[in-house]
């Protein structure tokens, strides 16, 4: 095997992590030395567009049930604890840490050194330090993160460290876990520990979580979104929230408009970053005609997740559903054409868009939004959990994510809610509601919205298409839904003109409405009046 190298920092540096006896350290190794590792160890095989192909063991979506943060001195008072952020002791992390150690002795290690935070202000920046058991492992880093400068790599001091040990199974009954497999954060240690599961968005994820922690904290007018990010020809930037699976990524791929990022970025006073280095692209279904950017590209250097060839050669069959229907693709942004590098902006949003997958049918596909209505929307988080973003999810489950990202929050909801708040009044960004799930009645019944209908909309907005027209209110929701739009037809605009049961469409809405309502009760202590004014009425 090749045993390239870039550079080692020290050759103390594992050790100081308790890390000895291992067979082999490999630093930084190349994409390609990476991807002959995992051949050679019978790890992944090369599809015909020169992707490797891996499968990540039993766990191919993130097991939130499973996550856990270090409650000590830094995390008691801030962190806001429950079902998303689970106290996990303190000793018992070391106890585990010192397991993972162990575990790895005799073994081949892979360590990268990359960053977080492509802002323009060395403030943002996070050096990481990333030990993986497996080589395709530490390719998805080397394809998510940011890589640093020959000459950042000589001494790099990380900030963080991450320990990635898929090989290594917990004891509920010794280890504190609930089962096998864990992903745990230590804010007062600065270590990420992740063993038991292979799916490598536990990675992705555990990082955006730190980052979430961090950044209002070192800079209180820096808002971290879980939301995608282009900019147009007039360098005017727009923003697409929503969860896995409701076109942040296919929606931000836009060929007329370069992208900064996918998934991860901050919004500070006078820039947008992307977080990351590369793209984590569902792979379910795609197709050349769809969604064309992500699919030229799956090349070298992509790695693609639990996808299943053709039969009789190297040719991926994305429609296969066999392994699970959160087949996945990472590849470095670079392999998308239209991007902004570095991955940064300067100014403020002009557009944003909160993309919601509504399996009542209930939502208007586009609709305009007031500040009030904005804060509300984003505080409530409306969506639908779609088939393999996580353990166990087999058809769209509603939910409600507070900032559409509540599972790697941190902190409280309420802290992200009131700094979007303090930039959209200083921004004056244009906000809109986008459902890009069903039409025509409930999922089951209806259809889902037709991408190229989605596209049309959203385009219309950022060309300016849509300002001088008329809009109408939902007579339940409040919001303002257009009544044209190029390139769309104009029975869809309204969600009760596409139900053939205009009485089921009204029960449908109400019932949505008295969920909205009650899910918002736990954030009405200290919020003002007119943003719980904003949301629907029954």
């Amino acid at each position: 095997m090749s045993t390239t190298k870039l550079v080692q920092t020290s050759p103390d540096a594992l050790a100081d992590l308790g890390i000895k006896g291992y067979k082999t350290a490999y630093w930084n190794l190349s994409p390609e030395a990476l991807i002959e590792h995992s051949i050679q160890k019978n790890m992944g095989q090369l599809a015909d567009t020169g992707a490797l192909v891996i499968h990540t063991g039993d766990f191919t979506g993130r097991s939130p049930e499973d996550r856990f943060i270090v409650k000590d001195s830094i995390s008691e008072k801030k962190v806001h604890w429950g079902k998303v952020n689970i106290p996990f002791e303190a000793k018992k992390f070391d106890q585990l840490w010192r397991k993972a150690c162990t575990y790895l002795r005799k073994k081949e290690l892979y360590v990268r050194d990359v960053k977080a935070c492509a802002s323009q202000e060395e403030l943002f920046h996070m050096r990481i330090r990333i030990v993986t058991e497996y080589p395709w492992s530490s390719q998805f880093v080397s394809n998510m993160f940011i890589q640093p400068s020959t000459e950042e790599l000589e001494g790099f001091d990380p900030h963080w460290t991450v320990l990635c040990v898929p090989g290594l199974k917990a004891n509920p009954a010794e280890d504190g876990t609930r089962q096998g497999n864990f992903a745990i954060i230590n804010f007062k240690k600065k270590r990420l520990l992740i063993g038991g599961t292979g799916y490598t968005g536990e990675i992705k994820k555990g990082i955006f979580s730190v980052i979430n922690f961090v950044l209002p904290v070192r800079a209180k007018e820096a808002l971290p979104m879980h939301c995608s990010a282009n900019v147009g020809a007039k360098d005017d930037i727009s923003l697409f929230f929503g969860l896995s699976g409701t076109g942040k990524t296919t929606l931000s791929a836009d060929p007329n408009r370069r992208l900064i990022g996918d998934d991860e970025h901050g919004w500070t006073d006078s820039e947008v970053f992307n977080f990351e280095g590369g793209c984590y692209a569902k792979a379910i279904d795609l197709t050349l005609e769809k969604e064309p950017d992500i699919y030229r590209a799956i090349r070298h250097r992509a790695l693609l997740e639990n996808v299943v060839f053709e039969a009789g050669g190297r040719h991926v069959d994305f429609s296969d559903r066999s392994i699970t229907e959160n087949t996945r693709v990472s590849y470095p942004i670079s392999h998308i054409e239209n991007i902004v590098s570095p991955s940064n902006a300067q100014g403020a949003p002009k557009h944003i868009f909160f993309l919601t997958c509504d399996a009542y049918g209930v939502l208007p596909p586009i609709s305009r939004l007031n500040a009030e209505q904005a804060m509300y929307h984003f505080m409530s988080g409306y969506t639908a959990k779609v088939a393999g973003t996580e353990m166990g999810i087999k058809e769209p489950k509603t939910t409600f994510s507070a900032c559409f990202g509540a599972p790697f929050l941190p902190l409280h909801p309420s802290v992200y809610a009131e700094l979007l708040g303090k930039k959209l009044r200083k921004s004056k960004a244009t906000v809109w509601l986008i459902n890009t799930g069903w039409s025509g009645g409930a999922y089951g019944v209806g259809s889902r919205m037709k991408l190229s209908y989605t596209r049309a909309m959203i385009t219309a907005a950022l060309n300016g298409e849509l300002d001088k027209i008329d809009f109408i209110k939902h007579p339940i929701f409040g919001v303002e839904m257009p009544t044209i739009c190029p390139n769309v037809p104009e029975n869809l605009l309204n969600p009760r003109n596409t139900w053939a049961d205009k009485n089921a469409y009204d029960a449908q809405a109400k019932g949505l409405a008295k969920e909205f309502i009650d899910n918002f009760k736990k954030f009405e202590i200290g919020t003002a009046p007119e943003i719980i004014g904003a949301g629907p009425s029954i």
